[in-house]
Order: C-alpha cells, then sequence, then structure tokens
C-alpha cells in the first residue's frame, strides 16, 4: 500500500512539472490531462511504433555483427553515393577511351582514401560491407568491378578475397540467411543501437 501511494504522489508531481513527457528511450509517450468535471488527473500512455524481430541464439554473434555493422554501414552507404555519381559521370563522357581514363582515376582515389580503412578490418567485417554493398547498391562487389573495368579485374580481385577467405560474389538475401544482419540494419538507421 505504502509504495503505491509513493508512486502516485511521483506521478502526480511528473505531472506538474511537464504535461507532455518522454520517459524510456523513446518507446513510449506519457502525459497527463485533468477532467474539468471531475477534477481527476488522467495519465495517457501513447505507444510509439517499434520493429520486433527474432533475435538470433548465440547472443555474442549478434553482438559481434552490431559492432561489424556499425563500422561497415557508413562505407556501404558511401560505396551507394560513389557509384551513382560515377555512372552519371560516365554517362557524360563522349568516348570509351576518356571513360576508361575516368574510372582508372576514381579507381586511384579510392584506393587512396579507404585502403587504410579496409587494413583496419577483420575478415568477418570485410564479408558483412560485401552483403551491405550488395544491399545498398543491389549490385555484388565483383559485378560492380566487372562493369566499371573489366572482367578479367574482377577476376583477379575475385582470386585475391578468395585467398583471403572472402567471396566477391557474395549476394545479400534479406529475407533468408541474411535475416539478423537486416533485423540490426533497420535498428541502426532507426537510430536504436
Amino acid at each position: 500500500m505504502r509504495r503505491i501511494i509513493v508512486i502516485t504522489i511521483l506521478f502526480m508531481a511528473l505531472a506538474e512539472c511537464a504535461p507532455a513527457q518522454y520517459l524510456g528511450k523513446g518507446y513510449w509517450d506519457v502525459y497527463w490531462d485533468r477532467d474539468k468535471a471531475t477534477g481527476d488527473s488522467i495519465v495517457h500512455f501513447q505507444l510509439l511504433p517499434v520493429h520486433v524481430f527474432d533475435r538470433g541464439i548465440d547472443r555474442r554473434r549478434y553482438l559481434k555483427m552490431i559492432r561489424a555493422v556499425r563500422k561497415v554501414y557508413p562505407l556501404a552507404k558511401k560505396a551507394r553515393e560513389e557509384m551513382a555519381a560515377l555512372e552519371a559521370e560516365l554517362c557524360s563522357l563522349p568516348t570509351i577511351q576518356a571513360q576508361k581514363e575516368f574510372t582508372k582515376e576514381v579507381e586511384k582515389r579510392l584506393k587512396k582514401t579507404y585502403t587504410p580503412v579496409l587494413y583496419d578490418m577483420t575478415r568477418y567485417e570485410g564479408r558483412i560491407l560485401l552483403k551491405l554493398i550488395d544491399r545498398e547498391t543491389e549490385y555484388t562487389a565483383y559485378q560492380i568491378i566487372k562493369d566499371f573495368r573489366s572482367g578479367f579485374v574482377a577476376g583477379f580481385w575475385q582470386g585475391i578475397a578468395r585467398i583471403f577467405g572472402n567471396n566477391l560474389k557474395t549476394e545479400y538475401d534479406g529475407e533468408g540467411d541474411d535475416r539478423m544482419l537486416e533485423q540490426i540494419v533497420v535498428y541502426y538507421e532507426a537510430g536504436l543501437l
């Protein structure tokens, strides 16, 4: 009985301080109204939309994937932007020779910019990055290299990736094998991680 009285007093104090107040981590909204006829206080709880997913059984694997997504998802988004800009620029160039020269310059710039970042990644983070690039651009890394450079260059980099335990032809399947990754990306985009 004592707890109920204390809790009621606290809620009344909150009602006097702020008519609308957020509690928790943004999952609900609480505000108070006064009934003019009776003078009673009425508390209103409004639940905000929350994405609910199935969490994998292995918590360590789940947390490891969260850390990887936090590290590589901004790179995947940047890859999407770079690819859109590259496609727009390539369409405006008049000859195939000019396009080849432009793609070589872009490749040099990208290597210079992202090589230090990629050296700091683990193999696991690299696999996640390849899947997220496929998710964002709708092309695998192998297809991107093949389209912008050549099949020979794409085959060379595929061979290097296979030596280190990765595959540039890795596809993203948000409904199947990569369901947990999709869940983490949705939470990341919503700002809940």
